[in-house]
């Protein structure tokens, strides 16, 4: 049985409830659309001080935590039960779970624009009770893995990254609050690496496994190669870290770290692209272009990281280096995901038999997803430009096109949700 076969035969045993996962989406693409109005309203802060508390702020952790931490916690909890061939987790409790991370996230990111660090304070706890309560899912999983030898390691990764996450981010916000704390300086180094590349990275590269070979009708990657990538991704972690408590070795430590990271990224790049071509599925259209596009960012940021490390005059290097390591990655990556995953499951609920059996591509919206490609690109290479400018107008010209984009994939959201409960014809 090919990998795709073997993963449709798990999926269809450990399906949970539509509404849950459908909910986890479904917050992700409301956050979508308001992260990129968040920026429009920082336009003029964002290409000089894209981390300072404010609407610029408010907007990367509507990306970060309203649309990735969102998938994460959805897809994630549909995911690993298939690659753990273990049961899905409580479907009662991880839909409770919702609404104290919805809530949490929307008072943070609030707290973030307004400048309220209170506010910010309260979010920060709520988001970090409802990822703990994740995470403890989640973990159930893992101890009792029996297969995927290679997801289940980038499972347990994500999971000590999402830990550490978590404490850097209370930290950060102590500082806000007045409270003593450690170095902030130090501890948003480590925030600033562990949650893309750590949590939501290991996250990313360990679901691709499944997904990648899936949607392409493809043989998994080796497992010895998976776990190859994954060492050295968790080795760059650990010496990013390691150079933040140790100031006289730093530099060493951060270029070892680089080497580490880049050879992962590099051999589970090689990975994902032989997948596609071994493929029997040859095109696999817009959302693999943008999926393309994420691992292209994934490079690029990088690329953009040797450069800070070795101080580069290169204008806007910080600001680039989060627009590619969010934004062109991670982001890309995902609404490319969700365009193949949204119909998938959709279909998989929808129910049906021979004939009458509903298909991810019939329950597909392609004019929405068309707008939504096309606006989500311009969108990048303007505030690419913008940051290179330092030009404000194209921070809000990239902004509204995001908005656009995100508006289109909005709809093709609910034209899923709308086919999928429609009873499918009879002839």
């Amino acid at each position: 049985m090919s990998a795709s076969g073997a993963f449709l035969g798990g999926a269809k045993g450990r399906l949970l409830p539509a509404s849950v996962p459908f909910r986890f989406f479904g917050a992700a693409v409301v956050f979508h659309f308001l992260a990129w109005l968040a920026l429009a309203a920082g336009a003029e802060v964002w290409p000089a001080a894209p981390g300072a508390l404010g609407w610029p702020l408010a907007s990367l952790h509507l990306v970060t935590l309203g649309v990735l931490g969102m998938a994460a916690m959805g897809a994630g909890a549909q995911l690993l039960p298939v690659a753990t061939r273990q049961p899905a987790p409580g479907h009662r409790l991880l839909g409770a779970l919702w609404w104290p991370y919805t809530a949490g996230v929307a008072v943070l990111v609030l707290g973030m624009g307004f400048a309220q660090p209170r506010w910010l304070a309260v979010g920060a706890v709520a988001v970090t009770l409802a990822f703990l309560a994740w995470a403890v899912l989640m973990l159930r999983n893992l101890l009792g893995a029996r297969g995927m030898p290679g997801v289940v390691a980038h499972g347990w990764g994500a999971l000590v990254a999402l830990l550490i996450v978590l404490a850097s981010a209370l930290s950060l916000a102590a500082t806000w609050l007045g409270l003593t704390a450690p170095s902030r300086n130090a501890v948003l180094a480590v925030h600033a690496v562990w949650a893309p590349y750590g949590f939501m990275g290991m996250l990313v590269l360990g679901l691709s496994y499944i997904l990648v070979p899936m949607f392409a009708l493809a043989d998994r990657p080796g497992e010895r190669e998976q776990l190859a990538s994954w060492g050295l991704a968790l080795a760059a972690l650990v010496l990013a870290a390691a150079a933040v408590v140790s100031p006289q070795a730093a530099f060493a430590l951060r270029i070892a770290a680089l080497i580490a990271g880049s050879a992962g990224a590099a051999m589970h790049l090689r990975l994902m692209l032989r997948t596609l071509k071994s493929g029997m599925r040859g095109e696999l259209g817009r959302s693999f272009t943008l999926v393309k596009i994420g691992w292209a960012g994934l490079a690029a940021s990088l690329a953009l990281a040797w450069g800070m490390v070795l101080e580069l005059p290169v204008p806007r290097l910080a600001t680039l280096f989060g627009l590619c390591l969010v934004g062109v990655w991670l982001l890309s990556l995902l609404l490319g995901m969700l365009q193949r995953i949204l119909p998938f499951l959709a279909a998989m609920h929808a129910g049906g038999s021979g004939r009458h059996a509903r298909t991810p591509s019939s329950l597909t919206h392609e004019g929405a997803l068309r707008v939504h490609f096309a606006c989500h690109v311009a969108a990048l290479a303007m505030l690419g430009l913008a940051a290179l400018l330092d030009n404000a107008w194209l921070v809000r010209a990239g902004a509204i096109a995001g908005a656009a984009g995100a508006g289109a994939f909005a709809w093709f959201f609910a034209v899923v949700l709308h086919r999928m409960r429609r009873q499918p014809p009879l002839s």
